[in-house]
């Protein structure tokens, strides 16, 4: 983690949910605020199923689109951006190489802290099977350190 020097890419879709186990809703852009979330979203908040837990990393959760493209449940049954439940879908980039840097998302500025591995709790919200599907594949759980608007299609890029 976090050693391509060429980390860039960009914003594919961009989700909130108001309050632990709401569905996410897709949004074109979204007030970054530092510290908390994103304006709209459950963290942000304070109201996330995890918000109790302290440390660093929980502002902002990203996943690779790719990763969702071809992940495949043991049934079948594909995962959708939505039921993800991370924060911004992202393409051509690895969220990977962003373990430990500072990036940027547009000009709001970010820390990568660690991978954003699934949960019991995001299983038991859609399908058996997501624990081991995104295993090592679930994302990355970031900070957020600097104010502004986070849009589709915003250039994600590596600092």
């Amino acid at each position: 983690p976090g050693t391509s020097a060429a980390a860039a890419g960009h914003v594919e879709l961009i989700y909130v949910a108001a309050g632990p186990g709401a569905p996410p809703t897709v949004v074109d852009r979204a007030r970054a605020l530092p510290g908390r979330g994103l304006e709209g979203d459950r963290y942000a908040a304070g109201q996330g199923t995890f918000s109790s837990r302290h440390g660093s990393g929980r502002a902002l959760t990203l996943v690779e689109g790719e990763v969702l493209d071809e992940l495949q449940l043991p049934d079948g049954r594909r995962l959708a951006p939505h039921e993800a439940r991370r924060n911004i879908v992202t393409r051509d980039v690895r969220l990977d190489d962003l373990i430990g840097r500072h990036f940027r998302i547009g000009t709001v500025a970010c820390f990568g802290q660690r991978r954003c591995e699934p949960c019991a709790h995001l299983q038991r919200l859609t399908h058996p099977g997501v624990l081991r599907a995104l295993a090592h594949r679930g994302g990355l759980r970031a900070d957020i350190l600097g104010d502004g608007v986070i849009g589709t299609g915003e250039a994600l890029r590596a600092d």
